[in-house]
């Protein structure tokens, strides 16, 4: 609950420690005497945009605290997430300077206004008096029920499956849209393979064709080089070769060797040199009779060396290149392909999604249906009590497709007076109406509210007499299981409170101060009068407001 709230120069407020009760707790003062600045102090510490013209004249700056204890769980742990220890006491404080930049603090820690937005949610729950609007709306009507309802657990595991449900079916869009992309891209990288893989290459092959080619284009001059070489070793018709004017010479040497012993080495060398001759010759002509031309293999080469050079320079300028094109563009082809397949296991995957989320949503719109009517019997009832004895309350849900809170289209309809048809809340309802019907959902959802604080700027605006007193009681009622802050103009609800706090605007060395009190009971009876009778205070309205307390606490 909200223990302590300090307030420094903000607007008329110089310096004010208001305690709070645990109960309800009502402010009261003459209009313009400073409420809404109450109200906005408890907003800045609760991480609301607040601007630089709220610092009062002359200082520099504004400063708010607030102090909570019993901190309930869920805002425990998002404390304990944000590194705070909230097992005790917490202090929440905000301070704005004049040139419009603001500080913030949880328990002396400085934070950013966003995590105060955060804490602030779990802590205090405001309804201003123009806060009744949020029935005028009825996509916030779902959001009512499914706080009564208490749909978080299936709400959460049905928005969990439609995320993915969604993330899937972006996925095969995604997919689909490349598929359309990649078509082009597909037909150009299939040209590519069907003409390489035409030639059906084979690594390092321009190399051979290149000199077998070499050897077939130069056939004839060789032919002729090798026999002139063959003649010019072995001799032919018109001369002797150079083997046979060798074989002579060693003749006539091996003839002389006993007469000249040195012959006898040199006759050998040239012995061996015949032989050496000999094996050319033979090798030659060995390589002369394989230089035959085979026209059929020459076209074919000649054709095949025209086709790598082609390629080459398609995709080259080496082979290794064209084949590294060609491998490139298989895998990046079967990579554009495999998407088919994928968006084919995507799709399946979708129908179970789907069928999942389907029955989720059942699940869900059963929950509601449920709840729907006792929510509807629950208001119904708070609304009799509230002086709207006539009043006709339905749940119109008109279901729709899947949506990110399931197949239901909530809305809101009543009928506020015997014989009249259900209307939008928008068409019918009047401002007295709306917050009684405002807090007659709050008085349902106390059970079911974790929040601890709930305040009431204005709630009894548009009312009177006794559906104001009414009103006084359900707030009553509600504070016994939140604490409730409520500022109200109207004795009625002022009656009920546990906690009655004055806020009065006086004038103090020419400036304006505003005061906040706590009263004691004849404190309270004179602000009765006054709320009562205006200036007008006599003993007969003094006499009407101490009944009325005396009434109220018997309550």
């Amino acid at each position: 609950m909200l223990k302590e709230l300090h307030i420094e120069n903000l607007a008329v407020i110089e310096n004010a420690t208001i305690e709070l009760g645990d109960k309800l707790n009502v402010f009261t003062g003459e209009t313009g005497a400073g409420k809404s600045i109450l109200i906005g102090g408890i907003n800045a510490v609760l991480g609301q945009r607040i601007y630089k013209d709220v610092i009062r004249d002359g200082a520099s700056k504004a400063y708010v605290s607030a102090v909570f204890t019993d901190i309930p769980l869920s805002a425990q742990h998002k404390l304990e997430q944000m590194g705070f220890d909230a097992s005790s006491e917490l202090i929440i404080s905000r301070e704005i300077s004049q040139d419009g930049k603001s500080s913030a603090r949880i328990n002396s820690r400085p934070v950013n206004v966003s995590s105060l937005r955060e804490i602030g949610d779990l802590l205090v729950n405001i309804h201003g008096q123009h806060d009744s609007q949020v029935l005028l709306d009825p996509s916030k009507h779902l959001e009512i029920l499914d706080e009564y309802a208490q749909s978080e657990k299936l709400l959460s595991e049905y928005k969990t499956a439609f995320k993915a449900l969604q993330s899937c079916a972006r996925e095969i869009n995604r997919l689909k849209q490349d598929a359309l992309k990649n078509t082009s891209r597909v037909e150009y990288l299939s040209r590519i393979i069907d003409d390489i893989s035409a030639l059906d290459i084979e690594e390092n092959e321009d190399e051979y064709v290149e000199n077998r080619f070499k050897v077939l284009d130069n056939a004839v001059s060789l032919s002729e080089s090798i026999s002139l070489a063959i003649s010019g070793l072995s001799g032919d018709e018109s001369s002797s070769g150079a083997g046979e004017i060798i074989a002579r010479a060693y003749t006539e040497l091996e003839i002389n060797e006993e007469l000249l012993p040195e012959l006898k080495p040199i006759a050998q060398r040239l012995s061996s040199l015949g032989i050496e001759l000999d094996d050319i010759s033979k090798e030659l002509s060995g390589i002369l009779s394989g230089l035959d031309i085979d026209e059929s293999e020459y076209a074919s080469l000649t054709q095949r060396r025209n086709e790598l050079v082609k390629i080459k320079r398609r995709y080259g300028p080496e082979l290794k290149d064209v084949l590294k094109v060609y491998y490139d563009a298989i895998e990046e082809r079967d990579g554009l392909i495999v998407s088919d397949d994928r968006i084919s296991e995507l799709e399946t995957k979708k129908a179970q999604l789907l069928s999942d989320v389907t029955k989720k949503a059942e699940r869900l719109s059963e929950h509601r249906r449920t709840a729907a009517e006792r929510f509807i019997s629950g208001v119904t009832s708070e609304l009799e009590f509230l002086n709207m004895p006539n009043v006709r309350l339905v749940v119109d849900n008109k279901r729709g497709k899947l949506t990110s809170t399931g197949l239901d289209n909530v809305e809101l309809l009543i009928s506020a007076n015997k014989g009249e048809s259900l209307k939008p809340l928008a068409k019918i309802a009047s401002g007295g109406e709306l917050s009684r019907i405002m807090l007659a959902l709050k008085a349902v959802l106390a059970d079911r509210d974790s929040i601890p604080t709930l305040i009431f700027d204005e709630i009894d605006t548009g009312v009177s007499g006794r559906a104001a007193q009414k009103i006084g009681i359900k707030l009553r009622e509600i504070s016994r299981k939140h604490q409730v802050l409520c500022v109200t103009h109207l004795p009625q609800i002022a009656i009920m409170a546990d906690d009655h706090l004055l806020i009065e605007k006086n004038v103090c060395q020419s400036r304006t101060v505003t005061n906040i009190m706590p009263l004691g009971f004849e404190e309270r009876k004179y602000e009765i009068a006054r709320m009562l009778s205006g200036d007008s205070i006599t003993e007969t309205v003094l006499r009407d407001a101490d009944e009325q307390l005396a009434s109220a606490a018997k309550l």
